[in-house]
């Protein structure tokens, strides 16, 4: 069967379209690979990669610079990671700079974060330079610490739903006196009683009031009352005379 001058259009058509995009695809990948510009090395040692990879972004003040080149463990407490990081940024990023792990968004994937350092440094990095990290959180210490707080908080609960229950069903002294009628009428006597005897002492002491004010205006008991106010009046004088004797002197 020959092959009609329309199939070999459509064959060419669709192998040019097959280059073209095998071309576009090696220029996107290659680009955000670095392999099509000048790029030197740094690296960080961190204790945690938090689920990092090899070909996540690498960012500088929000915009993406470079990439994740390689994750090595190199013992059991640190991982390096290097960077590799286009040319052109290569005169901003100073020696104290710090390498951060982050997210691209809530659910994105991880990348590398270079943040600039306290000002301590005017010296730009060199190629293969180690530069300080900031290690990320351990998430499952943090999930671990707050189950801990919730079992301990489920158990705080449960405790308090047992002496409500306790109390509701008349156990214990409070449980008694709440739910017990012959308890709180007792009670309530008590109290009644006591405001009757506060009622009847501040009666008896305005009685009293009454009584003395009356004996003291009284002709048989006047001159008891008379003397001692004249003994009170004579030793007030007796002591301001003392009193100016003794300035005198």
């Amino acid at each position: 069967m020959k092959t009609t001058s329309g199939q070999k259009v459509k064959i060419g058509l669709f192998t040019v379209a097959g280059i073209a995009v095998l071309v576009l695809a090696i220029f996107l990948i290659g680009n955000k690979k670095s392999l099509f510009t000048t790029t030197f090395n740094v690296n960080g040692l961190f204790k945690n990669v938090s689920g990092l990879q090899v070909g996540n972004n690498v960012r500088f003040a929000g915009i993406n610079v470079g990439v994740v080149q390689n994750i090595e463990i190199v013992t059991d407490s640190s991982v390096k990671v290097t960077l590799t990081l286009n040319e052109g940024v290569k005169k901003f990023i100073k020696k104290d700079a710090r390498l951060s792990i982050g997210s691209d968004g809530l659910m994105g994937d991880k990348l590398v974060v270079i943040a600039p350092g306290g000002g301590t440094s005017n010296e730009t990095v060199s190629g293969g330079e180690q530069l300080a990290v900031v290690n990320p959180l351990d998430v499952d210490k943090i999930i671990g610490k707050f189950t801990k707080i919730a079992d301990n908080a489920g158990d705080l609960v449960q405790g308090l739903s047992t002496l409500v229950n306790k109390v509701n069903s008349g156990k214990g002294s409070i449980g008694r006196l709440l739910n017990n009628d012959k308890m709180a009428k007792d009670l309530e006597g008590t109290v009644k009683q006591a405001k009757t005897t506060m009622a009847n002492v501040h009666k008896t002491t305005s009685t009293l009031n009454e009584d003395l004010k009356a004996a003291q205006g009284n002709f048989l008991l006047k001159g008891f009352f008379n003397k001692k106010k004249k003994k009170a009046a004579k030793a007030k004088q007796d002591s301001i005379k003392r009193v100016d004797s003794i300035k005198t002197h």
